[in-house]
């Protein structure tokens, strides 16, 4: 769980930003609800020193990547950075290929904790993409310190079956994603678009490694450059957030908003700090969730949880209103009684039925008791 810099900041990242970052999300009920990363994305490098050392922005990071670890570390949070499998990243500054254990030295000795590592500029074929992310693997792992690896080869090469084997904690399955509830477009992938692809991988996503459908777009509203490409994506409602989030909650996935949480509105944080929903995500069961049921335009989800509790998500996806009434046994195979509560109220409930507006959702909480 935490903030990535891409969509709203990209190559803007800085020093200031990241110390901004990390006040907003130490303050306003993030830190406590759960999020701890401050990721940062590509065009933080300068290049390499004589020594061959890699060095950030010396205009926008003007104190160095120890300085901003130990700020961020100081608030209790942690710092998460960026490189690629190839000479060059996504953004043309220098990537990681032939220093793995150079860079993976550095950073540890700056106090990294993330390492999101991309495959722009990189040959197409798996053993190669395999033989790439590994070398890293085996760098992080012989660097002293403890770094989560996020391995980002966008899910075109089947990552879910060997990511974990070459060191990775996190895979991504799909093209970056756009704050678009459906794009129409398979390159510019939006919501339901990212969604779809998760549906037949819950097998492979359990403790120790983990399926990441990218970024969550909640918040954005349409400001990411690269989410909303050039204009062309103008964000999404409030309802279609709220879903995107429950979904990718039900889904176990990373949690990784990107807005400027400095101007965060009420609405959103109360969304993206809603205990239940991230207690679901983060349930130590760590099961995704599969589909069950379609009925018409409703999708329904179930989330195995531990102490032989579900979580159930049933979603809108038509741009009209339903009614909906899913019944446990007929519908669910759920046999035992179970104590029944409503995450967006909290309130318990009798019965999984009522109406759903355009893109919107629910999510029930059925924990083991009497009715």
């Amino acid at each position: 769980m935490g903030w990535n810099s891409w969509n709203f900041f990209e190559a803007r990242v800085s020093e200031q930003v990241i110390i901004d970052m990390a006040d907003a999300m130490a303050s306003n009920g993030m830190k406590d609800a759960g999020y701890r990363y401050l990721v940062i994305d590509d065009h933080w490098v300068a290049g390499r020193d004589k020594h061959n050392n890699l060095f950030p922005d010396p205009v926008r990071f003007p104190h160095g990547m120890k300085y901003l670890a130990d700020y961020v570390h100081a608030k209790g949070l942690k710092l998460g950075i960026y490189s690629d499998a190839a000479m060059l990243t996504c953004g043309g500054v220098t990537g990681s290929y032939n220093f793995e254990e150079q860079d993976a030295r550095t950073f540890a000795a700056w106090g990294i904790d993330f390492l999101k590592y991309d495959y722009c500029n990189a040959p197409e074929d798996v053993a190669t993409a395999f033989s790439r992310y590994a070398r890293m693997g085996d760098a992080l792992k012989k660097c002293g310190r403890p770094i989560v690896y996020s391995i980002c080869e966008w899910g075109q090469r089947k990552p879910w079956l060997w990511a974990k084997a070459a060191g990775g904690h996190l895979w991504r399955t799909t093209w970056d994603s756009r704050d678009v509830w459906e794009s129409h477009d398979s390159n510019l992938t939006g919501i339901m678009e990212i969604f779809h692809q998760q549906e037949y991988l819950a097998s492979y996503a359990g403790p120790g490694g983990w399926n990441d459908p990218d970024l969550l777009m909640v918040g954005l509203y349409g400001k990411g450059a690269s989410s909303s490409v050039d204009g062309r994506f103008k964000g999404c409602t409030a309802a279609e957030y709220r879903t995107h989030f429950a979904l990718w909650s039900m889904l176990a996935a990373p949690l990784m908003v990107n807005m400027d949480l400095k101007h965060i509105t009420p609405d959103v944080l109360q969304l993206i700090t809603n205990k239940e929903l991230i207690a679901i995500n983060q349930d130590a069961l760590g099961k995704q969730a599969t589909t069950v049921l379609k009925r018409n335009d409703l999708q329904v989800l179930l989330k195995p949880l531990e102490n032989k509790a579900f979580a159930v998500c049933v979603f809108n996806r038509s741009s009209n209103g339903q009614a909906f009434e899913i019944d446990l046994k007929k519908d669910l195979d759920l046999w035992q009684p179970f104590n029944i509560s409503e995450v967006w109220s909290g309130k318990p409930v009798k019965a999984l039925k009522g109406q759903l507006g355009a893109h919107d959702c629910v999510v029930y909480l059925l924990k083991a008791g009497q009715k």
